[in-house]
């Protein structure tokens, strides 16, 4: 009977930490599709349209969300409204970007319309973050759904804490490189047009010098 226990115990334990390991990919996964944005943009030169910058904004959010449960689970103890508020607010962003996704894709659904940008193994960026917000969501809600079991109440100091923070450095920087990238694309502007072909910032700069 002890056998059993300790066997189930194991068990248990390890799939406890299946919501802090899952919180760790959404924190990399996103971050990783933000940096194949800023890639496109930097070693492409395809500037992104309003559309593709809310989506990134989207997915910033989506990976903030899952941050949250990733920065509690590195204080050592993880509550079970942590993980129903990092969810959340993933689902959230999730869905946004989702709608935003395929409001650029309607706008060239069009046979004979090539597209905004270059198409990735035959499809565009935005056509890649529709699929990817809608297997997100599809992923929280069969996590949510097995909550009870996959939910650990507390992270072990190691490798676990030490990957979460390595996540959320990559995040922060990732994002602070985002955001100086999006200003320089608008510049002093508040708007940005729909189909920018230069960084708007060093224009302006020029202007006031």
């Amino acid at each position: 009977m002890s056998v059993i226990t300790a066997s189930t115990t194991r068990r248990r334990a390890a799939l406890g930490q299946l919501q802090y390991w899952l919180a760790v990919v959404f924190v990399l996964g996103w971050t990783g599709v933000i940096c194949g944005g800023l890639a496109f943009q930097f070693g492409a030169w395809e500037y992104p349209c309003p559309l593709c910058v809310v989506q990134r904004m989207f997915m910033a959010l989506a990976a903030l969300g899952a941050a949250t449960i990733v920065r509690e689970g590195m204080n050592g103890a993880i509550e079970a409204t942590d993980y129903a508020a990092g969810w959340g607010l993933t689902v959230v962003g999730c869905v946004a970007g989702g709608f935003a996704s395929w409001r650029q894709t309607m706008l060239h659904i069009l046979p004979g319309d090539p597209g905004y940008g270059d198409p990735l193994l035959g499809l565009h960026l935005y056509v890649w973050a529709l699929i990817l917000f809608v297997a997100a969501i599809a992923t929280i809600g069969v996590v949510l759904s097995f909550s009870h079991r996959t939910a650990a109440a507390s992270i072990s100091a190691t490798p676990q804490r030490i990957i979460g923070m390595i996540a959320l450095w990559f995040l922060g920087i990732v994002l602070a490189i985002n955001l100086i990238a999006i200003f320089a694309l608008e510049g002093f502007h508040w708007f940005l047009p729909d189909d920018p072909n230069r960084y708007q910032i060093f224009y302006d700069l020029q202007i006031l010098g």
